[in-house]
Protein backbone atom coordinates (compact mmCIF):
# COMPACT_ATOMS: atom_id res chain seq x y z
CA UNK A 1 0.00 0.00 0.00
CA UNK A 2 2.90 2.24 0.78
CA UNK A 3 4.40 1.94 -2.74
CA UNK A 4 0.96 3.24 -4.20
CA UNK A 5 1.59 6.13 -2.53
CA UNK A 6 5.02 6.82 -2.91
CA UNK A 7 5.95 10.14 -4.44
CA UNK A 8 6.55 8.92 -8.24
CA UNK A 9 3.96 6.78 -8.54
CA UNK A 10 1.37 9.10 -7.05
CA UNK A 11 2.27 11.56 -9.70
CA UNK A 12 1.83 9.27 -12.55
CA UNK A 13 -1.62 8.43 -11.62
CA UNK A 14 -2.25 11.83 -11.19
CA UNK A 15 -1.39 12.63 -14.35
CA UNK A 16 -3.29 9.84 -16.07
CA UNK A 17 -6.27 10.79 -14.16
CA UNK A 18 -5.54 14.27 -14.89
CA UNK A 19 -5.55 13.25 -18.65
CA UNK A 20 -8.94 11.48 -18.79
CA UNK A 21 -10.70 13.65 -16.85
CA UNK A 22 -9.45 16.33 -19.12
CA UNK A 23 -11.24 14.06 -22.36
CA UNK A 24 -14.52 14.14 -20.35
CA UNK A 25 -13.89 17.70 -19.84
CA UNK A 26 -13.87 17.67 -23.65
CA UNK A 27 -16.97 15.88 -23.94
CA UNK A 28 -18.69 18.52 -21.76
CA UNK A 29 -17.23 21.25 -23.52
CA UNK A 30 -18.87 19.88 -26.98
CA UNK A 31 -22.18 18.83 -25.18
CA UNK A 32 -22.55 22.14 -23.87
CA UNK A 33 -21.57 24.39 -26.88
CA UNK A 34 -23.94 22.19 -29.00
CA UNK A 35 -26.54 22.89 -26.44
CA UNK A 36 -25.94 26.75 -26.90
CA UNK A 37 -25.84 26.27 -30.70
CA UNK A 38 -29.27 24.52 -30.00
CA UNK A 39 -31.29 26.40 -27.49
CA UNK A 40 -29.64 29.71 -27.72
CA UNK A 41 -29.27 30.13 -23.66
CA UNK A 42 -26.54 30.48 -21.59
CA UNK A 43 -27.50 32.15 -18.14
CA UNK A 44 -29.48 34.11 -20.44
CA UNK A 45 -31.47 34.04 -23.68
CA UNK A 46 -28.62 34.86 -26.60
CA UNK A 47 -29.21 36.08 -30.32
CA UNK A 48 -28.11 34.31 -33.39
CA UNK A 49 -25.16 36.56 -33.77
CA UNK A 50 -24.18 35.44 -30.12
CA UNK A 51 -25.28 31.87 -30.00
CA UNK A 52 -23.49 30.57 -32.85
CA UNK A 53 -19.95 31.85 -31.75
CA UNK A 54 -19.72 30.88 -28.26
CA UNK A 55 -21.66 27.62 -29.09
CA UNK A 56 -18.56 27.29 -32.08
CA UNK A 57 -16.13 28.10 -29.76
CA UNK A 58 -17.78 25.56 -27.13
CA UNK A 59 -17.35 23.18 -29.40
CA UNK A 60 -13.79 23.23 -30.74
CA UNK A 61 -12.42 23.74 -26.87
CA UNK A 62 -13.72 20.48 -26.64
CA UNK A 63 -12.26 19.32 -29.74
CA UNK A 64 -9.06 20.73 -28.70
CA UNK A 65 -9.01 18.99 -25.46
CA UNK A 66 -9.67 15.75 -26.24
CA UNK A 67 -6.96 15.90 -29.13
CA UNK A 68 -4.28 17.40 -26.29
CA UNK A 69 -5.51 14.30 -23.66
CA UNK A 70 -5.04 11.79 -26.66
CA UNK A 71 -1.74 13.06 -27.27
CA UNK A 72 -0.43 13.35 -24.09
CA UNK A 73 -1.78 9.69 -23.17
CA UNK A 74 0.41 8.46 -26.22
CA UNK A 75 3.07 10.46 -25.19
CA UNK A 76 3.47 8.97 -21.68
CA UNK A 77 2.66 5.42 -23.06
CA UNK A 78 5.72 5.61 -25.07
CA UNK A 79 7.49 7.08 -22.33
CA UNK A 80 7.16 4.42 -20.09
CA UNK A 81 5.08 5.63 -17.95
Amino acid sequence: MREVFSGFSFFIIFVAMFNYLSILAGIMYIAFGAEVLIYKFFAIKLDDMEAYPLGGLMVLYGFFRIARAIYRIKKSREDGF
